[in-house]
């Protein structure tokens, strides 16, 4: 352990790996929506929007000099571990989930939008800009749903029709049926997301260390050490 220390101490990379990368949350979700918050002038929005971020960044720095993160996105323990540091920062933080951040873009993105294809359009393009896959296929439901409501009525879906919306919600309701999704079980697919983040992120994060050990084990004083276990790692010493 104390030469894998040394190894990553000793590389600039490895410094990125920790300062910037180990937390894996993009530095906007440490102000959680600045559209929600009171607008001030000057510098004194400035002032309060810098002292927010500091103090977020620096609870989520303390959270993380006391839990051991396991650098293995292989082992389901270590990335449900992970999962629950992220978990416990965005709390301490009062930042968003993945899931609220979803809810988020959609609920402002969409609100300007008419009708329901150009909704499901930028609910689409929401799903892949955030780097999200359609595994049960629900996507395609719903476009089916819309095209079946829409030769009923025999017109384009307005957002705004309460009758023609209740019967895209009914097919919406029959497809998740097929598809096995049920509303009660919504928690469930938030958690099974967050995890797939996380394990994400894990990967990452490994990949990031290795590649920095690699760098160094190609400097001369390095040479003829073998290279440590990335898991054997333990990033509170870097913090």
């Amino acid at each position: 352990m104390a030469y894998a220390s040394r190894f990553l101490a000793r590389s600039k990379q490895a410094s990125l790996v920790i300062s910037q990368q180990h937390h894996a949350i993009p530095v906007r979700a440490f102000a959680k929506e600045a559209a929600t918050r009171p607008v001030f002038k000057g510098d004194e929005m400035l002032k309060g929007v810098f002292t927010e971020i500091k103090n977020k960044f620096q609870a989520a720095v303390d959270i993380l000099r006391k839990e051991k993160i396991t650098l293995d996105p292989e082992d389901p323990a270590a990335v449900k571990h992970y999962a629950n540091v992220m978990k416990t920062i965005r709390q301490k933080a009062d930042m968003f989930s993945e899931s609220e951040r979803i809810k988020y873009d959609i609920e402002n993105e969409t609100k300007e939008i008419p009708d329901a294809r150009a909704y499901l359009l930028k609910l689409k393009d929401i799903r892949t800009r955030r780097g999200l896959t359609d595994e049960l296929g629900a996507e395609a439901m719903m476009f089916e749903a819309l095209e079946k409501v829409e030769k009923d009525i025999k017109k384009p879906l307005l957002r705004s029709d309460k009758k023609g919306m209740d019967l895209l919600v009914a097919e919406f309701e029959k497809g998740n049926k097929k598809l096995g999704i049920r509303k009660e079980e919504l928690p469930k697919y938030e958690e099974k997301l967050e995890l797939s983040i996380a394990k994400a992120q894990l990967d990452e994060l490994k990949s990031d260390a290795v590649e920095a050990m690699e760098s160094q084990k190609k400097k001369e004083e390095f040479k003829d050490e073998a290279m440590p276990d990335v898991k054997s790692l333990d990033i509170r010493n870097f913090i």
